[in-house]
């Protein structure tokens, strides 16, 4: 295991994305909290510190609590390759995908209760009787039996799902189910992927959030914006600012490293840009975006597609980054080369995880249309990220995409992710409407604003654990 350091939040943080009428009650709630969990620590569990949308949500969510006075940690596990292939093997089945097209069998259930088995004792060792453990994710789930003596509530969080449930999406939660039993709470992400009978009680409903004031997240020049995506070398042209973002602890950073694009050539300044930004992951579909582009947008327009993700080995738990990167690249080096120069291949430097997000924050920012076309999804912080920057967001309609955008207003779902004209014809729409664009990102911050920052989020956390400890 892995103390993962977190520093607290300036409590006054949130108060110029909320407004002061929202920050007093903010304010007001985490104080009663504060006194319902006295002498109590929240000790959150997951796979990995960096790369993903868990270890993105975790970091604001107990840096904001640690800043109203709650004592709230982070630690990791750890695990052997063996161990994460099995673990990308049940993230994948319980989305309804093969993924390497192993099975979940006896030979997997002893690698995944033996490497928790080996970690359970050190985490039990900071644990005291009234503490509360959350556990994110199938990664950590096992721990729940081994860890239960010694915590006074166990509660597991799944952020993953299946919105229709098949054999294989069944038979992964079949795997999980027995450490279940020693859960005291589940939370899901939607409403969506809550499992049939996995409970006592119902389960509670958490959507994730996006933290405003995060280098991803905050506020930036235009002009920063362009010296940003220069110096990284996604732009042909020199800065004309400091390419500066705002770390957490208040000091000033600098965008100093470039990513790496396919192909070499900057992406030109004055072309309409698409953008979608993920992990490399076969169920975030960047083939098929890539085709729907090729096929359905640029016969229409002169935009550009960029398809953003981290750099290989940026993302811990997932062994099949490579292979997913590996397909896109291959598809990509087969295009005419009229179609290869107006799509590019972005990998982001994971070395510094701050200045990561303000070049996401930037590309963002650059882009036109942000595109989102999972074919499965947990929930899709990248919509919420997107919507908050006020770019109009094209997505499809699985897991918790559903719950953030309200289609024709604050964005446009697709409905069959596999549909890819009909992705063409919706981006397409939207490069063709400057007022439409506008309008769009206009109901879709305020969205945001009303339902997918860290403060709704901790609120509905805090009531949780208050129900527990009573």
């Amino acid at each position: 295991m892995r103390d993962v350091p977190v520093q607290p939040k300036p409590r006054d943080g949130l108060l110029p994305a909320l407004g002061r009428e929202r920050h007093e009650g903010l304010v007001e709630a985490m104080t009663k909290a504060r006194e319902e969990l006295d002498g109590r620590v929240v000790w959150h569990v997951n796979s990995t510190s960096q790369g993903g949308g868990v270890a993105e949500l975790l970091r604001p969510l107990v840096g904001t609590a640690r800043g109203f006075g709650m004592d709230w940690r982070w630690i990791t596990i750890e695990g052997s390759e063996d161990f994460f292939a099995v673990t990308k093997r049940i993230h994948d089945h319980l989305h309804g995908s093969p993924g390497d097209g192993g099975a979940l069998s006896a030979g997997e259930r002893l690698v995944y209760d033996a490497t928790l088995a080996s970690q359970a004792p050190a985490i039990a060792e900071h644990l005291s009787a009234p503490d509360l453990v959350v556990l994110h994710d199938p990664q950590t789930l096992g721990l729940a039996p081994l860890l239960a003596p010694h915590a006074g509530a166990l509660i597991w969080r799944c952020h993953i799902g299946s919105d229709e449930p098949d054999d294989l999406a069944l038979a992964a939660r079949r795997f999980l189910l027995p450490s279940l039993e020693a859960v005291d709470a589940l939370v899901f992400s939607t409403a969506r992927h809550v499992w049939d009978g996995a409970a006592r009680e119902p389960a509670t409903i958490i959507a994730p959030s996006i933290d405003p004031t995060t280098p991803k997240n905050q506020e930036v020049e235009d002009e920063v914006v362009l010296s940003i995506v220069r110096v990284s070398g996604i732009s042909p042209r020199a800065p004309t600012a400091r390419p500066t973002f705002r770390r957490i602890d208040g000091d000033e950073g600098v965008v100093e490293r470039s990513v790496q694009l396919i192909p070499k050539g900057a992406v030109p300044e004055d072309v309409p840009l698409v953008l979608q930004v993920s992990r490399w992951d076969r169920l975030k579909d960047p083939t098929g975006v890539l085709r729907g582009f090729v096929e359905h947008v640029a016969p229409r327009s002169p935009a550009h597609l960029i398809l953003a993700g981290p750099m290989l080995d940026g993302v811990a738990d997932d062994p099949e980054e490579d292979e997913a990167l590996a397909e896109v690249t291959e598809m990509h080096r087969g295009l005419p080369p009229a179609d290869r120069n107006r799509v590019h291949l972005a990998l982001l430097p994971m070395d510094d995880q701050e200045e990561n997000g303000a070049i996401v924050n930037a590309l963002q920012r650059r882009a036109d249309v942000v595109v989102q076309k999972s074919l499965a999804e947990g929930f899709g912080l990248t919509v919420a990220e997107a919507m908050w920057k006020e770019r109009p967001i094209v997505a499809s309609a699985v897991g918790g995409i559903v719950d953030q955008v309200v289609d024709g207003k604050s964005g446009l779902l697709l409905k069959d992710p596999s549909d890819l004209e009909t992705l063409g014809e919706l981006v397409g729409s939207l490069l063709d409407d400057d007022e439409g664009r506008r309008e769009m990102g206009r109901h879709g911050k305020e969205r945001v604003r009303d339902r997918f920052l860290v403060s709704r989020e901790l609120t509905e956390h805090v009531d949780l654990f208050a129900t527990l400890v009573g």
